[in-house]
């Protein structure tokens, strides 16, 4: 690299190859500040407080006629796609019953997806998710969905 003194005009560091470092430098400062805004951005938006869910008193059943079905929106299907089973052929467990942990006769080796929140735990069998999925619950009067 030339004498890169100040002073000297853009054409003369332009020649020298002055000028290179300067837009690497800017560059990196951009890069650098770029970070900055999209770090800040990200943690503003993960610690933001979130919407509390309103759940309602009651458990309300989606109305089949409300809910969006490609086919006969007349949305084409993949080539080579083959339906098994029809929309919503594995029904879910809409409320299940529990009972105590000392009540249940399960061989220990029972594999159960468990929940707990506030103090109040649930277990719910991989054998019955098997058959279901999916069972949408309440825990700690919060709405769960498990599924499997």
């Amino acid at each position: 690299m030339g004498d890169c003194r100040e002073g000297a005009s853009a054409g003369e560091q332009i020649e020298r190859g002055c000028v290179l470092p300067t837009v690497r430098t800017l560059l990196n400062a951009l890069g650098f500040l770029a970070a900055g805004i999209l770090l800040l951005v990200v943690t503003s938006w993960a610690f933001a407080p979130a919407e509390p869910i309103d759940t309602g008193a009651s458990r309300i059943a989606a109305d089949p006629g409300l809910v969006y079905n490609p086919v006969t929106a007349g949305e084409q299907l993949p080539d080579g796609f083959r339906q098994l089973l029809p929309r919503d052929g594995i029904r879910p467990i809409y409320e299940p019953s529990f009972t105590d942990a000392s009540g249940v006769d399960w061989p220990a080796d029972t594999q159960v997806i468990g929940v707990s929140a506030e103090g109040e735990a649930k277990a719910y069998p991989v054998s019955v998710l098997d058959r279901h999925e999916m069972v949408n619950d309440f825990i700690a009067g919060d709405p769960i969905l498990v599924t499997w």
